[in-house]
C-alpha cells in the first residue's frame, strides 16, 4: 500500500524524500565601510562628556608570553563586564591603535584585575603609555593561564582568549573564564569607579 502510494505521488511531480529540504540561503547584506558624508554630525567631546556620567568600575587585564622578550604586558581598562555564565564568558574593549594589545593577543591568553578603592595609583600606572608598568608591582602567575596576577586585588578572573570582534575604533576581545576569585564579601573598600574623569568610590 505504501509503495503505491509512493508511485501515485511520483507520478504527480509530488516531493516524497524524507527528511529535511535544501532551503535557499538568504542573501547577505552587503558590507561596507561609511561614508564621511553618513557620519552623523556628533561632537567628540560632547560624546565623551555625556558617556562620562556612566560611572564604570576599574581593572588592569595583564597577559605573559614566555616568548615575549619585553617581559608581562597590562593596560588599565574601564570597558570591562561578565557576558555569558554558559559557558563563562567575560569582555573588555581596548582600542586598535593599543600598543599593548598585540602583546596580549599573543599571549592567547589574559587576567583581569578588579581593583579596590584604594588602588588609583596603581591603575595609573597601568594608564601609562611606554613605561615599565610593572615596575615594583607585586604579582603571581594565575592559576590557569599564568598571566599575572596582581597583588592585593580584590577580585580577578582569569581567561583565555575565545573571539576577538571589531567595533569602530576598538576590539571587542571575548574570554572564555577558566578560573576566577575574590576575597570575602565585606573586605577592603569596595571598588575603585570611575566618573566624569575622576576616581571615585561607592558608598552604601
Amino acid at each position: 500500500m505504501a509503495a503505491t502510494a509512493v508511485r501515485y505521488l511520483r507520478s504527480v511531480g509530488a516531493v516524497t524524500a524524507v527528511g529535511p529540504q535544501p532551503v535557499d540561503p538568504l542573501p547577505r547584506p552587503v558590507l561596507r565601510a561609511v561614508a564621511e558624508d553618513e557620519r552623523l554630525p556628533l561632537d567628540r567631546g560632547e560624546f565623551r562628556r555625556v558617556l562620562g556620567h556612566f560611572a564604570s568600575g576599574v581593572t588592569v587585564v595583564t597577559a605573559h608570553d614566555p616568548a615575549d622578550p619585553d617581559g608581562p604586558a597590562g593596560f588599565a581598562c574601564q570597558s570591562f563586564a561578565s557576558l555569558s555564565l554558559d559557558p563563562p564568558l567575560v569582555t573588555f574593549m581596548v582600542a586598535r591603535t593599543s600598543t599593548t594589545w598585540p602583546r596580549i593577543a599573543r599571549a592567547g591568553a589574559f587576567c583581569v584585575n578588579i581593583l579596590g578603592a584604594d588602588q588609583g595609583a596603581l591603575c595609573r600606572g597601568f594608564a601609562v603609555s611606554g613605561a615599565d608598568k610593572f615596575a615594583g608591582v607585586a604579582h603571581s602567575p594565575a592559576p590557569a593561564t599564568g598571566s599575572p596576577l596582581l597583588d592585593a586585588v580584590p577580585a580577578w578572573v582569569d581567561c583565555r582568549i575565545q573571539a576577538v570582534h571589531t567595533g569602530g575604533d576598538h576590539l571587542i576581545v571575548v574570554g572564555r573564564v577558566e578560573a576566577l576569585g575574590a576575597t570575602a564579601d565585606g573586605d577592603g573598600e569596595g571598588p575603585l569607579l570611575f566618573h566624569r574623569g575622576v576616581f571615585g568610590r561607592f558608598s552604601g
